[in-house]
């Protein structure tokens, strides 16, 4: 396993479980699964609706909880100073956990000032509470501001990337500033798997295109947090560090033109670029 270092000394498993739409019994088995394959970073968000599963399946696994780290997210409409702490009681009474170890805003909101969230997230590190703050679907001037905020430390900015989306200047701007890059989606929603470049270079190392599409990213540095709920398939990402692509290997990868951005639910957040 590789991990990041985060600002609070914790490390973070670069590559997690992605658990959107894994719910009921059928999502907390997925989730026990999973741990027992290895994985020991989860991440979920109140907007998956499945905080219930997902505690259930990490309850079910036997794994001690200080061996794993959890993420969660909080919704946009939730930002505001008193929401961010009734949100993060809630997140905690279903998971049935006692702390998290990464609280991201999960979409920017324009009408709630950033400095608001971002000192509840404060009051929530100051109370042990959490351990590391985060943001997800933030662009690089997104970033910028609330780093210049200044009011807690941003360990983690958690976007969509896959080969089909390579935001170089993101990862660019996050490794500058000492925040671990995430990258949900990684496997383009199954979009990548017909990639004939992948696919060549998955047959010389007798490897699936998933896991070559995994294996570029955690060799640029970047997490990860696949979803799956098949076992088998969740077995198969994890297996991603017993082999390493050739740096020519990598560039070709970077050098793939397609941008497919899947993700769309506030598109305007991108109209200035990455």
């Amino acid at each position: 396993m590789q991990y990041a270092n985060l600002p609070s000394k914790q490390k973070m498993p670069m590559l997690g479980l992605g658990t959107f739409e894994l719910r009921g019994d059928e999502g907390a088995r997925s989730v026990e699964a999973a741990i027992r394959h290895g994985y020991r970073h989860i991440d979920t968000a109140l907007g998956y609706n499945n905080h219930t599963a997902v505690g259930q399946g990490i309850a079910r696994s036997g794994v001690p909880r200080e061996e794993l780290f959890v993420t969660s997210k909080i919704p946009r409409r939730e930002l505001a100073y008193e929401d961010v702490l009734h949100a993060y009681d809630r997140s905690l009474r279903e998971l049935k956990l006692s702390y998290l170890d990464l609280f991201l805003i999960h979409w920017p909101n324009n009408d709630i000032p950033l400095a608001d969230t971002l000192r509840a997230f404060a009051c929530l590190v100051d109370t042990g509470r959490i351990k590391n703050v985060g943001v997800s679907n933030f662009t690089t001037w997104r970033l910028k501001e609330a780093l210049d905020l200044n009011l807690v430390p941003i360990a983690v900015n958690q976007v969509e990337f896959h080969v089909l989306l390579n935001q170089e200047k993101m990862h660019a701007y996050c490794a500058e500033k000492g925040v671990a890059l995430v990258a949900y989606s990684p496997l383009a929603q199954g979009g990548l798997l017909k990639n004939e470049t992948l696919a060549e270079i998955a047959t010389a190392h007798g490897r699936t295109t998933p896991q070559v599409a995994l294996r570029w990213l955690l060799q640029k540095g970047i997490g990860a947090v696949p979803r799956s709920q098949s076992p088998e398939r969740q077995a198969s990402n994890f297996d991603v560090f017993n082999f390493s692509l050739t740096a020519d290997e990598v560039r070709r990868i970077d050098q793939l033109k397609e941008r497919r951005r899947l993700i769309t639910f506030w598109p305007g957040e991108f109209e200035k670029g990455e």
